[in-house]
């Protein structure tokens, strides 16, 4: 996978892009990462990025001459060019699977009041992390960079399985434990020490559906639930459990 981040602020990316996931895959040649610097594509004397707003108001706005000339810098016929933008559609996991088969990954990042409204036309959809602002668009880019890079085959190893993650089925991940098996008079749940691999799966599956449950009630809205779900969620509500 090959990813173009056009930005004002380039250094933003240097560390975060030396780190942990990010940086294992581009040694692996899983992926392929450009920072762009935007000011490049000004032409005047004085390297101009933003403008006043016509009919006033707060702020500057990215002009679209130097914003279109970046984008067409780096896209190709493959090419998916992505606006980070809080008036996007919230990113969740279906949109990071889907944003991981692209052969080729552009961001834009915004910034000052954000972007003149014509270099739309050259964005193939817009991606909110969140109802909030931000300064700019980076940190929501990093945010995408990272959710999109490690489900790049390959890249987390055949040890990590994001089939168990939280949002993978519509749910939060249920508990995790490991040593010691007892922390300041808390132990770990005995069904995780039995070795019974099927009670194990049952009781995190459970979990996992009272984890929801307790914190993010809407996502168990018009959820579509097996027999065993339902079964399990039966016994959240009528035991206690």
């Amino acid at each position: 996978m090959k990813v173009d981040i056009l930005t004002l602020f380039p250094e933003m990316f240097v560390s975060p892009l030396n780190q942990s996931i990010i940086k294992r895959a581009q040694d692996k040649g899983k992926v392929e990462i450009k920072i762009n610097d935007i000011r490049e594509y000004a032409r005047n004397k004085h390297g101009q990025v933003d403008d006043y707003p016509y009919g006033g108001g707060a702020g500057m706005v990215m002009k679209p001459d130097v914003v279109v000339r970046s984008i067409e810098s780096v896209k190709c016929d493959n090419s998916w060019i992505v606006y980070m933008s809080p008036r996007g559609k919230t990113l969740h996991q279906n949109k990071v699977k889907e944003l991981a088969l692209k052969p080729h990954l552009v961001i834009l990042c915004g910034h000052y009041e954000g972007i003149d409204e014509r270099i739309l036309d050259f964005v193939d959809e817009q991606i909110s992390i969140g109802d909030y602002i931000l300064t700019g668009g980076e940190l929501p880019a990093m945010v995408l960079l990272d959710a999109v890079v490690r489900l790049i085959p390959g890249v987390l190893g055949d040890e990590h399985s994001t089939e168990e993650e939280s949002f993978t089925h519509g749910l939060l991940e249920y508990p995790h434990y490991t040593r010691p098996r007892v922390f300041r008079d808390k132990e770990v749940p005995e069904v995780l020490l039995s070795g019974h691999h099927e009670n194990i799966r049952l009781w995190r599956k459970k979990q996992s559906l009272l984890t929801t449950l307790l914190n993010r009630p809407e996502l168990l809205l018009n959820r579509k639930y097996d027999e065993e779900e339902k079964k399990l969620l039966m016994e959240i509500l009528f035991n206690g459990e």
